[in-house]
């Protein structure tokens, strides 16, 4: 049985651990939030004190955490993966970060022998419990094979963007641009739409049958209309994902106004207290600006 390492068991990393157990695989998970490493215990996964513990017996361990800063702590920081990853060893770095972040990671890791995949992930929740996500993955053809298994097990579709380090995150943000964008653009609408008297299920149905229907618009606008309080993606998160974009846009002198237009939104979202809500929460800020509950 092969075992594979998860750090990271949130609202994503859960459903990876999930998947992987369906599948066979032994899992040992870590997470800094209690009852969310307790959650994986729950599924059937060894609950390991430390980052450094989740790695030591596993094949592959993948890193599911919000940003650069805790993949940097959990790889480098105290009882850090890096204690305990021998030379040969392969990360997944599931996470959406900077690419110039990745590349950092990359590079670091290979000064020690370890290989990394940048394999930003996709899809939300129900979709890694199901083990049907969307990877986008780069790094060295060896990381590639031995993650091979892992990939098949946690995914639908493995997008191998190519042997660069930084490319698969360079894939996650313009993806995660997209996804911001529309959101905020279909709460708009639908808060338009309240406003003009029109039921707010119709306005799915219709939209979702017509041209201006996405699926983040799809997904987000079920939970919405039908008081769905899980969080499925925090608010907060995708604010820094879309200003991932905006920074990258940046770095490279490019004007990028409708993510910056996105990001504003998103990061007033989470001024009005709307942070560590579903991201659908868009919709509710936008209620609250228009004046109608």
């Amino acid at each position: 049985m092969e075992t594979v390492g998860i750090v990271g068991t949130g609202a994503m990393g859960l459903g990876v651990a999930r998947a992987l157990l369906a599948k066979g695989f032994a899992v040992h998970a870590h997470d800094i939030v209690p009852e969310r490493q307790a959650a994986a215990v729950a599924l059937g996964a060894v609950g390991c004190g430390s980052a450094m513990e989740a790695g030591r017996a596993a094949s592959v361990v993948i890193t599911v955490v919000v940003d650069a800063a805790q993949t940097r702590a959990v790889l480098f920081g105290e009882r850090g993966l890096c204690g305990t990853l021998a030379r040969g060893s392969t990360l997944m770095m599931c996470s959406t970060i900077a690419p110039r972040d990745s590349e950092a990671l990359a590079d670091e890791l290979a000064g020690a022998g370890i290989s990394m995949l940048d394999a930003p992930i996709s899809g939300g929740p129900a979709r890694a419990h199901a083990g049907t996500l969307t990877v986008m993955a780069s790094g060295p053809a060896a990381a590639f094979t031995a993650c091979e298994s892992v990939l098949d097990a946690m995914s639908a579709k493995c997008f191998r963007v190519s042997g660069r380090a930084g490319d698969g995150s360079r894939m996650k943000v313009v993806n995660n641009m997209l996804a911001a964008a529309n959101l905020a653009a279909g709460c708009e609408a639908m808060a338009m739409a309240s406003k003009l008297g029109l039921d707010l299920r119709q306005v799915r149905e219709v939209v979702n049958a017509s041209s201006g229907g996405s699926w983040i618009f799809t997904d987000r606008m079920a939970r919405a209309l039908e008081g769905d309080a899980s969080v499925h993606a925090a608010a907060r998160v995708l604010a820094k994902d879309v200003g991932l974009f905006v920074d990258t846009a940046r770095d490279l002198g490019l004007p990028a106004p409708m993510s910056e237009c996105a990001r504003e939104i998103f990061l007033d979202t989470v001024a009005r207290g709307f942070g560590e809500e579903d991201d659908s929460a868009v919709l509710r800020r936008y209620l609250e600006i228009y004046g109608k509950k």
